[in-house]
């Protein structure tokens, strides 16, 4: 979820295209680039932000897929697809897992409907046009492919910050989102955190709001934190093949599971 307009422009920056340009992605234009480079001019840690993010995903649906059984995911404010997207990754465990990535941005829509196809033909993924913002409307146009009386994965990857900038709007959206599921489902939270004046300047700039730890704490209030709970996101298991110690960063991420 990006920008709140329908309107597809190239001439002006918009927020999907940057993250995209921050991931090595081909989908920006000059305006996207020049954005992308003034807050990476004021933030350089706003790039391995980006590409930690992508890395927690893979390491966060491949724990789901192939550890916990899960074969349903629901990847809310999924952006313009790029590599190792949550169904290439849980298909390669689970050849059979559904995957409805949701977003209401049309830029997405029209890459997600070419790019987002089932890496396995028993799989399923689809994509849903829906507002984060609408927890209700989103659970009941997923129903049409997950089952919602099994486990599902509810991925919210970066997003909260822009579509939720109001922590009260994003404690709700979650606790509607996972109260419409039943026990062993899992939330799967990674976003910028309000840990240095930095990240502070930079968020101003990118229009983002940060959460401090305690915010992201309250967010997994009732359900069980995965180990090791609450920390930066190259920290979350990370994968015995990492060269070096992995070093925090200002972005936090968990996984937690409904009991």
């Amino acid at each position: 979820m990006t920008d709140r307009s329908t309107e597809l422009r190239f001439d002006v920056p918009h927020s999907a295209r940057v993250w995209n340009y921050w991931l090595g992605g081909k989908d920006n234009y000059p305006p996207d680039r020049a954005v992308g480079d003034a807050v990476a001019a004021q933030n350089p840690e706003i790039l391995v932000i980006a590409r930690q993010a992508r890395q927690f995903l893979v390491r966060a649906v491949t724990f789901l897929a192939a550890e916990a059984g899960i074969d349903q995911f629901l990847d809310i404010g999924t952006g313009l697809p790029t590599m190792q997207n949550t169904h290439e990754v849980a298909q390669q465990h689970v050849p059979a897992a559904r995957i409805v990535y949701v977003d209401n941005d049309p830029l997405v829509l029209a890459h997600a409907r070419t790019l987002l196809v089932n890496t396995a033909p028993e799989g399923v993924t689809t994509y849903v046009h829906a507002d984060v913002r609408e927890p209700e409307t989103i659970l009941a146009d997923a129903r049409n492919v997950l089952n919602l009386d099994r486990p599902v994965a509810v991925m919210l990857l970066g997003i909260l910050g822009h579509a939720a900038p109001d922590f009260a709007d994003m404690r709700s959206i979650i606790t509607t989102l996972m109260a419409g599921l039943p026990s062993g489902s899992y939330l799967v939270l990674q976003d910028g955190s309000d840990t240095s004046d930095t990240v502070r300047e930079s968020a101003v700039m990118n229009n983002y709001q940060l959460r401090t730890l305690d915010q992201f704490r309250q967010c997994f209030e009732g359900l069980e934190m995965v180990e090791p709970g609450l920390v930066p996101t190259p920290l979350w298991r990370p994968a015995p093949t990492d060269i070096g110690t992995p070093e925090p960063i200002d972005s936090y991420c968990a996984v937690g599971r409904k009991p």
